[in-house]
């Protein structure tokens, strides 16, 4: 894994040592954070390759701490936590994490949501341009005419990215979370929509000249207005 690092934000003793042998045997190096302090202090001395971040901590929200951290970095985060409302679920999606798994969880599927991550983020930098459109894979940033669309750095833009690839086809939602998500849409698509409605937004308010378009029991086409 090259030392990839990942920095585990958790509170409750027995889930850090639960995960810690886990990420190691797979070959990473793993720091611990039990507290947003204790994350702030790691992060500012270097950034991991990926988060683990509860959610509930004993200082705040570790949500807040997300939104902060989306300001400067696209840093992969998984989002763990004891809720499974849907609404936490797609706050967290909305806030910047890559992806949300409830307590308790299998670790298996934490670790191939883990390895998924480190080889999305590990895709080769680079700049894409469609009329007024342009991409820059490297910053996870869209910009018209030069001004930044505003796409959250994660799931927003990687959606935005798959798309772009994929100009004027019909993608099924299916295909879009096994692209974007990493993983099977498991007959929920509602982070799906919520991610598409920002994209499509923000994509026509800076007068893109491009649009995401629902196409009926099918999927979503991106295309020229």
């Amino acid at each position: 894994m090259d030392n990839k690092v990942i920095l585990c934000v958790e509170d409750n003793p027995a889930v850090q040592m639960m995960n810690k042998p886990l990420l190691e045997s797979k070959g990473y190096m793993v720091k611990m954070a039990t507290t947003i302090a204790e994350a702030w202090d790691a992060v500012s001395k270097a950034m991991p390759d990926l988060i683990i971040l509860d959610i509930r901590l004993p200082d705040g929200n570790g949500l807040d701490f997300l939104r902060e951290i989306r300001k400067t970095s696209a840093v992969p985060v998984i989002a763990l936590t004891n809720s499974k409302e849907e609404r936490d679920i797609v706050e967290g999606l909305a806030r910047g994490c890559d992806d949300y798994i409830p307590k308790p969880y299998s670790l298996p599927i934490l670790g191939a949501r883990i390895d998924a991550l480190i080889r999305r983020a590990e895709h080769v930098p680079d700049t894409v341009t469609k009329g007024a459109l342009t991409l820059k894979v490297n910053y996870n940033k869209a910009f018209v005419n030069d001004k930044d669309i505003g796409l959250s750095p994660n799931i927003e833009f990687s959606l935005l990215n798959y798309f772009f690839k994929n100009e004027n086809k019909t993608l099924t939602p299916e295909l879009l979370y096994q692209e974007v998500w990493g993983q099977p849409m498991a007959g929920n698509d509602r982070a799906l929509i919520t991610a598409v409605s920002e994209v499509r937004k923000k994509l026509e308010a800076s007068c893109s000249g491009f649009t995401v378009r629902t196409v009926r029991g099918k999927g979503y086409c991106f295309e020229t207005e």
